[in-house]
Protein backbone atom coordinates (compact mmCIF):
# COMPACT_ATOMS: atom_id res chain seq x y z
CA UNK A 1 0.00 0.00 0.00
CA UNK A 2 1.13 3.52 -0.84
CA UNK A 3 0.47 6.51 1.45
CA UNK A 4 0.18 9.91 -0.24
CA UNK A 5 0.66 12.94 2.03
CA UNK A 6 0.05 16.62 1.42
CA UNK A 7 -2.30 19.14 -0.07
CA UNK A 8 -5.74 18.51 -1.54
CA UNK A 9 -7.22 21.56 -3.24
CA UNK A 10 -9.58 22.80 -5.89
CA UNK A 11 -8.10 23.62 -9.29
CA UNK A 12 -10.12 26.36 -10.95
CA UNK A 13 -9.79 25.43 -14.63
CA UNK A 14 -10.38 28.10 -17.32
CA UNK A 15 -13.78 27.71 -18.98
CA UNK A 16 -14.76 30.84 -20.94
CA UNK A 17 -18.50 31.33 -21.35
CA UNK A 18 -20.37 33.89 -23.41
CA UNK A 19 -17.18 35.76 -24.25
CA UNK A 20 -16.28 36.19 -20.56
CA UNK A 21 -13.56 34.50 -18.51
CA UNK A 22 -14.82 31.72 -16.31
CA UNK A 23 -13.57 28.76 -14.27
CA UNK A 24 -14.78 25.26 -13.44
CA UNK A 25 -13.78 23.71 -10.07
CA UNK A 26 -11.90 20.41 -10.24
CA UNK A 27 -10.33 18.42 -7.38
CA UNK A 28 -6.53 18.61 -7.48
CA UNK A 29 -3.21 19.05 -5.70
CA UNK A 30 -0.12 17.05 -6.59
CA UNK A 31 -0.24 14.29 -3.91
CA UNK A 32 -4.03 14.18 -4.25
CA UNK A 33 -3.80 13.65 -8.02
CA UNK A 34 -1.14 11.00 -7.47
CA UNK A 35 -3.36 9.15 -5.00
CA UNK A 36 -6.20 9.12 -7.54
CA UNK A 37 -3.81 7.90 -10.26
CA UNK A 38 -2.61 5.05 -8.02
CA UNK A 39 -6.17 4.09 -7.09
CA UNK A 40 -7.26 3.98 -10.73
CA UNK A 41 -4.34 1.71 -11.54
CA UNK A 42 -5.65 -0.78 -8.99
CA UNK A 43 -2.91 -0.37 -6.38
CA UNK A 44 -3.90 -0.05 -2.71
CA UNK A 45 -3.48 3.57 -1.58
CA UNK A 46 -4.40 5.91 1.27
CA UNK A 47 -4.36 9.68 1.61
CA UNK A 48 -3.11 11.52 4.70
CA UNK A 49 -4.13 15.14 5.10
CA UNK A 50 -6.55 17.68 6.50
CA UNK A 51 -9.60 18.57 4.40
CA UNK A 52 -12.34 21.11 4.85
CA UNK A 53 -15.92 20.32 5.76
CA UNK A 54 -17.06 22.88 3.15
CA UNK A 55 -18.65 21.71 -0.10
CA UNK A 56 -15.28 21.73 -1.86
CA UNK A 57 -13.93 19.46 0.86
CA UNK A 58 -16.87 17.14 0.31
CA UNK A 59 -16.02 17.08 -3.39
CA UNK A 60 -12.40 16.18 -2.61
CA UNK A 61 -13.26 13.32 -0.23
CA UNK A 62 -15.96 11.98 -2.53
CA UNK A 63 -13.51 11.71 -5.47
CA UNK A 64 -10.95 9.88 -3.35
CA UNK A 65 -13.53 7.33 -2.23
CA UNK A 66 -14.83 6.90 -5.78
CA UNK A 67 -11.30 6.04 -6.92
CA UNK A 68 -10.55 3.46 -4.19
CA UNK A 69 -8.31 5.77 -2.14
CA UNK A 70 -8.50 5.09 1.61
CA UNK A 71 -9.66 8.12 3.62
CA UNK A 72 -9.15 6.78 7.16
CA UNK A 73 -6.31 9.22 7.89
CA UNK A 74 -8.04 12.35 6.62
CA UNK A 75 -8.91 14.88 9.31
CA UNK A 76 -11.90 17.13 8.61
CA UNK A 77 -11.92 20.73 9.83
CA UNK A 78 -13.85 23.97 9.42
CA UNK A 79 -11.19 25.99 7.56
CA UNK A 80 -11.85 26.75 3.90
CA UNK A 81 -10.46 24.60 1.09
CA UNK A 82 -7.42 25.83 -0.84
CA UNK A 83 -8.15 27.23 -4.30
CA UNK A 84 -5.68 27.17 -7.21
CA UNK A 85 -6.59 29.20 -10.29
CA UNK A 86 -4.95 27.84 -13.43
CA UNK A 87 -3.88 29.74 -16.56
CA UNK A 88 -3.26 27.69 -19.69
CA UNK A 89 -1.35 28.94 -22.72
CA UNK A 90 -0.31 26.89 -25.75
CA UNK A 91 3.27 25.64 -25.55
CA UNK A 92 3.73 26.74 -21.93
CA UNK A 93 3.58 25.04 -18.55
CA UNK A 94 0.35 25.76 -16.62
CA UNK A 95 0.56 28.89 -14.44
CA UNK A 96 -1.11 29.00 -11.02
CA UNK A 97 -2.36 31.45 -8.42
CA UNK A 98 -2.97 29.83 -5.02
CA UNK A 99 -5.29 30.96 -2.23
CA UNK A 100 -3.94 29.09 0.79
CA UNK A 101 -3.92 31.33 3.87
CA UNK A 102 -5.57 29.57 6.80
CA UNK A 103 -6.84 26.77 4.56
CA UNK A 104 -7.68 23.30 5.85
CA UNK A 105 -5.02 21.32 4.02
CA UNK A 106 -2.20 23.70 5.00
CA UNK A 107 -3.25 23.34 8.66
CA UNK A 108 -2.17 19.71 9.14
CA UNK A 109 -0.14 19.55 12.38
CA UNK A 110 2.38 17.03 13.75
CA UNK A 111 -0.21 16.06 16.36
CA UNK A 112 -2.55 14.99 13.54
CA UNK A 113 -0.18 12.24 12.40
CA UNK A 114 -1.02 8.61 13.17
CA UNK A 115 1.26 7.49 16.01
CA UNK A 116 2.42 4.55 13.90
CA UNK A 117 1.87 3.31 10.37
CA UNK A 118 0.17 0.01 9.62
CA UNK A 119 2.53 -2.73 8.28
CA UNK A 120 0.78 -2.63 4.88
CA UNK A 121 2.26 0.82 4.14
CA UNK A 122 5.29 0.08 1.96
CA UNK A 123 5.74 3.55 0.48
CA UNK A 124 5.23 7.16 1.58
CA UNK A 125 4.88 9.81 -1.12
CA UNK A 126 5.26 13.51 -0.28
CA UNK A 127 6.26 16.90 -1.69
CA UNK A 128 4.71 19.76 -3.69
CA UNK A 129 3.35 23.03 -2.26
CA UNK A 130 2.54 21.33 1.04
CA UNK A 131 6.25 21.63 1.81
CA UNK A 132 6.11 25.43 1.39
CA UNK A 133 3.31 26.00 3.93
CA UNK A 134 3.13 25.67 7.69
CA UNK A 135 2.30 23.79 9.79
CA UNK A 136 1.80 21.07 7.15
CA UNK A 137 5.46 21.14 6.00
CA UNK A 138 6.67 20.44 9.54
CA UNK A 139 4.04 17.73 10.00
CA UNK A 140 5.06 15.83 6.86
CA UNK A 141 8.75 16.40 7.57
CA UNK A 142 8.21 14.88 11.03
CA UNK A 143 6.59 11.83 9.44
CA UNK A 144 9.29 11.13 6.86
CA UNK A 145 12.15 11.65 9.32
CA UNK A 146 10.40 9.31 11.74
CA UNK A 147 9.83 6.60 9.13
CA UNK A 148 13.27 6.83 7.48
CA UNK A 149 14.78 3.71 9.01
CA UNK A 150 16.66 0.77 7.41
CA UNK A 151 13.53 -1.37 7.57
CA UNK A 152 11.09 1.44 6.97
CA UNK A 153 8.94 2.05 3.90
CA UNK A 154 10.25 3.40 0.62
CA UNK A 155 9.99 7.21 0.76
CA UNK A 156 9.40 9.00 -2.54
CA UNK A 157 9.72 12.76 -2.98
CA UNK A 158 8.31 14.95 -5.76
CA UNK A 159 9.02 18.62 -4.91
CA UNK A 160 6.85 19.86 -7.81
CA UNK A 161 8.19 23.34 -7.15
CA UNK A 162 6.07 26.49 -7.59
CA UNK A 163 8.64 29.29 -7.18
CA UNK A 164 6.05 31.94 -6.30
CA UNK A 165 5.18 29.91 -3.17
CA UNK A 166 8.78 30.16 -1.89
CA UNK A 167 9.83 33.38 -0.15
CA UNK A 168 13.37 32.37 0.81
CA UNK A 169 14.97 30.24 -1.90
CA UNK A 170 18.17 29.45 0.04
CA UNK A 171 16.24 28.32 3.11
CA UNK A 172 13.98 26.17 0.93
CA UNK A 173 16.91 24.51 -0.86
CA UNK A 174 18.60 23.69 2.45
CA UNK A 175 15.43 22.11 3.77
CA UNK A 176 14.80 20.37 0.43
CA UNK A 177 18.20 18.67 0.62
CA UNK A 178 17.25 17.32 4.05
CA UNK A 179 14.09 15.80 2.54
CA UNK A 180 16.10 14.28 -0.29
CA UNK A 181 18.46 12.75 2.25
CA UNK A 182 15.51 11.08 3.99
CA UNK A 183 14.08 9.76 0.70
CA UNK A 184 14.66 6.51 -1.15
CA UNK A 185 13.43 7.95 -4.47
CA UNK A 186 13.66 11.58 -5.57
CA UNK A 187 11.53 12.43 -8.62
CA UNK A 188 12.61 15.85 -9.87
CA UNK A 189 11.66 17.57 -13.11
CA UNK A 190 13.95 19.71 -15.25
CA UNK A 191 11.96 22.77 -14.14
CA UNK A 192 12.58 21.83 -10.50
CA UNK A 193 16.32 21.51 -11.14
CA UNK A 194 16.40 24.92 -12.86
CA UNK A 195 15.09 26.45 -9.62
CA UNK A 196 17.09 24.38 -7.13
CA UNK A 197 20.45 24.33 -8.91
CA UNK A 198 20.32 27.05 -11.60
CA UNK A 199 23.07 26.74 -14.17
CA UNK A 200 24.34 23.39 -12.87
CA UNK A 201 22.83 21.38 -15.72
CA UNK A 202 20.87 18.14 -15.70
CA UNK A 203 23.76 15.68 -15.42
CA UNK A 204 25.49 17.35 -12.49
CA UNK A 205 22.15 18.01 -10.79
CA UNK A 206 21.27 14.31 -10.94
CA UNK A 207 24.72 13.38 -9.64
CA UNK A 208 24.35 15.85 -6.75
CA UNK A 209 20.96 14.42 -5.79
CA UNK A 210 22.41 10.91 -5.52
CA UNK A 211 25.19 12.16 -3.24
CA UNK A 212 22.55 13.41 -0.76
CA UNK A 213 21.32 9.91 0.12
CA UNK A 214 18.50 8.54 -2.07
CA UNK A 215 18.95 5.31 -4.02
CA UNK A 216 17.14 6.55 -7.10
CA UNK A 217 16.89 9.85 -8.93
CA UNK A 218 13.99 10.11 -11.39
CA UNK A 219 13.57 12.95 -13.83
CA UNK A 220 10.84 13.72 -16.33
CA UNK A 221 11.88 15.38 -19.58
CA UNK A 222 8.58 16.32 -21.21
CA UNK A 223 8.35 15.00 -24.79
CA UNK A 224 11.79 13.40 -24.40
CA UNK A 225 10.44 10.89 -21.88
CA UNK A 226 11.91 10.05 -18.50
CA UNK A 227 15.16 8.85 -16.96
CA UNK A 228 16.13 6.98 -13.82
CA UNK A 229 19.49 6.63 -12.09
CA UNK A 230 19.68 3.80 -9.56
CA UNK A 231 22.66 3.74 -7.19
CA UNK A 232 23.67 0.15 -6.42
CA UNK A 233 25.42 -1.10 -3.27
CA UNK A 234 28.72 -1.45 -5.12
CA UNK A 235 28.68 2.21 -6.14
CA UNK A 236 27.71 1.63 -9.79
CA UNK A 237 24.79 3.54 -11.29
CA UNK A 238 22.14 1.93 -13.48
CA UNK A 239 21.11 4.68 -15.92
CA UNK A 240 17.91 3.97 -17.89
CA UNK A 241 15.68 6.11 -20.14
CA UNK A 242 12.28 5.44 -21.70
CA UNK A 243 10.20 7.37 -24.25
CA UNK A 244 6.74 8.87 -24.03
CA UNK A 245 3.85 7.75 -26.25
CA UNK A 246 2.96 10.00 -29.17
CA UNK A 247 -0.60 11.07 -28.35
CA UNK A 248 -2.31 14.43 -29.01
CA UNK A 249 -1.72 16.81 -26.09
CA UNK A 250 -4.73 18.62 -24.61
CA UNK A 251 -2.81 20.00 -21.59
CA UNK A 252 -0.18 18.80 -19.13
CA UNK A 253 -2.10 19.23 -15.86
CA UNK A 254 -1.43 16.23 -13.64
CA UNK A 255 1.18 14.67 -15.96
CA UNK A 256 4.01 14.57 -13.42
CA UNK A 257 1.65 13.40 -10.67
CA UNK A 258 0.34 10.58 -12.86
CA UNK A 259 3.87 9.57 -13.87
CA UNK A 260 4.94 9.38 -10.23
CA UNK A 261 1.89 7.38 -9.20
CA UNK A 262 2.21 4.98 -12.12
CA UNK A 263 5.91 4.39 -11.47
CA UNK A 264 5.24 3.55 -7.82
CA UNK A 265 2.26 1.38 -8.81
CA UNK A 266 4.50 -0.63 -11.13
CA UNK A 267 6.99 -1.18 -8.31
CA UNK A 268 4.25 -2.31 -5.94
CA UNK A 269 2.69 -4.63 -8.50
CA UNK A 270 6.04 -6.15 -9.42
CA UNK A 271 6.91 -6.90 -5.79
CA UNK A 272 9.76 -4.37 -5.83
CA UNK A 273 8.35 -1.89 -3.32
CA UNK A 274 11.01 -2.18 -0.65
CA UNK A 275 14.49 -0.80 -0.19
CA UNK A 276 15.96 -4.20 -1.06
CA UNK A 277 13.56 -4.70 -3.98
CA UNK A 278 14.49 -1.35 -5.48
CA UNK A 279 18.18 -2.27 -5.48
CA UNK A 280 17.43 -5.58 -7.21
CA UNK A 281 15.86 -3.91 -10.26
CA UNK A 282 17.38 -4.96 -13.57
CA UNK A 283 17.82 -2.65 -16.54
CA UNK A 284 14.83 -4.29 -18.26
CA UNK A 285 12.62 -3.92 -15.20
CA UNK A 286 13.55 -0.29 -14.69
CA UNK A 287 12.79 0.43 -18.35
CA UNK A 288 9.40 -1.28 -17.99
CA UNK A 289 8.59 0.81 -14.91
CA UNK A 290 9.55 4.05 -16.66
CA UNK A 291 7.67 3.21 -19.84
CA UNK A 292 4.56 2.19 -17.89
CA UNK A 293 4.68 5.55 -16.08
CA UNK A 294 5.24 7.40 -19.38
CA UNK A 295 2.23 5.70 -20.95
CA UNK A 296 0.03 6.79 -18.05
CA UNK A 297 1.39 10.36 -18.24
CA UNK A 298 0.89 10.48 -22.02
CA UNK A 299 -2.74 9.44 -21.58
CA UNK A 300 -3.44 12.13 -18.98
CA UNK A 301 -1.88 14.73 -21.31
CA UNK A 302 -4.34 13.69 -24.02
CA UNK A 303 -7.22 14.84 -21.77
CA UNK A 304 -8.17 18.15 -20.21
CA UNK A 305 -7.28 18.45 -16.52
CA UNK A 306 -5.87 15.88 -14.09
CA UNK A 307 -7.82 12.83 -15.26
CA UNK A 308 -5.51 9.81 -14.74
CA UNK A 309 -6.10 6.62 -16.75
CA UNK A 310 -7.18 3.23 -15.51
CA UNK A 311 -4.90 0.20 -15.60
CA UNK A 312 -6.88 -1.12 -18.55
CA UNK A 313 -6.31 2.08 -20.54
CA UNK A 314 -2.55 1.97 -19.89
CA UNK A 315 -2.30 -1.72 -20.82
CA UNK A 316 -4.39 -1.15 -23.97
CA UNK A 317 -1.65 1.11 -25.37
CA UNK A 318 0.55 -1.95 -25.71
CA UNK A 319 3.71 -0.85 -27.48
Amino acid sequence: MILCCGEALIDMIPAPSGGEDGFIPRPGGSPYNTAVAIGRLGTPVRFLGRLSTDFFGEMLVRRLSKNAVGTDWIIRSGENSTLAFVKLEPGKEPAYVFYTKGSADSSLRPGDLPPRLIPEIRCILFGSIAMTMEPIATAIETLIFRENTPRGPVISLDPNIRPFMIRDRDAYVKRFEGWVGASTIAKISKADFDFIYPGLGLEKSLEKILTLGPRMALTTLGPEGARALLLKDNGTILDVSAPVVDLPVADTIGAGDTFHGAFLSWLEGAGKMSREGLLSLTEKELYEALFFANKAASLVCSRHGADPPSRGEVDALGL
